[in-house]
């Protein structure tokens, strides 16, 4: 008895229980992959836009923020190292 496949040297495409073919290449569809990098890729983008907008936005509306004051000693310090005599001395 000589068996004569079909298909030669092909592989015979599957067949799922609902009676149609897996594997054509016609609807292969997105890459799983490629669909994580874009989402990821795009949330990350969104997110550093967003701060910048937020960044700009509260140097524009916030006051600047107040220095430390100073203590007396530390100006008298600064004012020996100047040169400059301190009143009252």
């Amino acid at each position: 008895m000589e068996e004569d496949f079909e298909f030669g040297d092909k592989v015979p495409p599957a067949v799922n229980r609902m009676g149609n073919v897996i594997g054509d290449a016609d609807g292969r569809g997105f890459n799983p992959g490629l669909i994580v990098l874009l989402v990821v890729g795009g949330l990350l983008l969104a997110f550093l836009v967003v701060n910048y907008a937020l960044y700009m936005y509260a140097q524009k509306t916030l006051p600047p923020k107040k220095k430390k004051p100073v203590s007396k000693k530390k100006m008298k310090r600064e004012r020996l190292k100047q040169g400059i005599s301190a009143p009252g001395e």
